[in-house]
């Protein structure tokens, strides 16, 4: 994480933009602070992606920035349908400096850096914007691992790794990035990562885990038995196979298959600088 928050603090010094995407299902949770400075004084498009996966409540978000003086757009970089409003917005954030290089005569390539917390979906959002798979994707984190440019049309973008934060303020936000598939799977414990997402779920969207898995509620263990006993997941003996359990979940979440969730309120941008 050092040596990528160097690299992007090298790199930026030559870019006329940052685009920043933010996971809609989790927009605070996804928001490094530390990456503000890094930035200085140059214009930020906060992309709040993935939108087909959260509800209505990421439009709040999207308000927020916009009221702080933050430009801000949602969409789905799946989609091509979206290509248009990103590139609309892009072209939005420097088109002060366009304007100015047209009135000396030369049509400039302006250039962008892409940043954001691993698996928010930045190389599919540009590869979204060239039309072609350029950059590599996956539905895990850490599938950047170093610096690219990619010419798009009139602009370049950098793909750079994914960057969270070197230490963990608030546990409630960190272990939200664990759900959507932010932090590496292999250095967490699937167990307390699983039964703290059916205890949130249950908090805000308890219909989606009746209408899935047939729970009406108990502790998150209890929960977790509910969903293998629903979908089989046994053991020799009768005993519960809960890594089975447990990762159904977890996959079933981030797929989008329960259902839309945005699992962050607006209080918890308390104290962030869009």
């Amino acid at each position: 994480m050092t040596k990528a928050m160097r690299m992007m603090e090298e790199s930026v010094k030559v870019c006329d933009g940052i685009i920043y995407v933010l996971d809609a299902r989790c927009p605070a949770s996804s928001y490094n602070k530390n990456l503000k400075k890094t930035f200085g004084s140059r214009p930020v498009l906060y992309v709040l992606n993935k939108c087909d996966l959260a509800d209505k409540k990421a439009d709040e978000f999207v308000k927020l920035i916009r009221s702080k003086g933050g430009a801000c757009i949602k969409l789905n970089a799946v989609n091509a349908n979206s290509r248009r409003d990103i590139a609309g917005a892009i072209a939005s954030l420097v088109a002060e400096k366009q304007q100015k290089s047209l009135a000396k005569g030369y049509n400039r390539i302006f250039r962008f850096m892409v940043c954001g917390v691993p698996n928010t979906g930045k190389s599919t959002l540009i590869n979204l914007l060239s039309r072609e798979k350029r950059a590599a994707t996956g539905d895990k984190a850490g599938i950047t691992r170093g610096k690219q440019w990619i010419r798009c049309d009139g602009f370049e973008l950098l793909d750079t790794p994914g960057t969270t934060p070197p230490a963990f303020e608030n546990q409630k936000l960190a272990i939200r990035l664990a759900f959507v598939g932010s932090l590496n799977d292999d250095i967490l414990d699937i167990d307390d990562v699983a039964l703290a997402l059916l205890e949130e779920l249950w908090q805000k969207y308890p219909q989606y885990l009746s209408e899935r898995y047939g729970i009406e509620g108990g502790t998150p263990l209890e929960m977790l038995e509910t969903v293998c006993r629903r979908r089989g997941f046994m053991l020799r003996g009768g005993d519960f196979d809960y890594e089975r359990g447990e990762r159904a979940v977890l996959d079933d979440f981030r797929k989008g298959r329960l259902g839309p969730v945005t699992l962050d309120d607006l209080s918890d941008c308390d104290g962030y600088d869009f």
